[in-house]
């Protein structure tokens, strides 16, 4: 009987001790999952880097897209072309101004994208140093 009150006294003890070590347990920093965190946001951005470098090859090629559909509209002007021939040529020309617009708008919401990811990147790996030297 002697042993089973000693035991149990033991594990309470243990429970005790446990709960009280608890919170220092929870502050601790995670530093695993804070550099799986750093290098999965180095990835994303990089990756969105990549995304702006093709959208901006996308936009040079709508220019020069533009720039042969204002020369066939000027060359169908001065030929004489048929009126419909002449709407279906503005037409064209209309669209690709208004996609260079949507891909410029892109464009530019993606760089944000990534100048604020960065910032935010620079600051989790502030937060690991200075966990790192707590």
């Amino acid at each position: 009987m002697k042993r089973l009150s000693n035991l149990g006294v033991g594990i309470l003890f243990a429970a005790g001790l446990g709960m009280a070590a608890s919170p220092a347990f929870a502050q601790s920093p995670d530093i695993h999952h804070d550099r799986r965190d750093i290098r999965h946001d180095r990835r994303d951005i990089h990756s969105d880097r990549q995304n702006i470098h093709n959208q901006r090859a996308d936009v040079r090629n709508d220019y020069q897209t533009l720039r042969q559909n204002r020369t066939t509209l000027r060359n169908d002007v001065k030929n004489g072309a048929s009126a419909d021939q002449i709407t279906a040529d503005r037409q064209a020309v209309h669209n690709e101004v208004k996609d260079i617009r949507g891909d410029q708008r892109g464009l530019f919401n993606d760089q944000r994208d990534v100048v604020r990811d960065s910032r935010d990147l620079r600051g989790d790996r502030r937060d690991l140093r200075q966990d790192l030297h707590d």
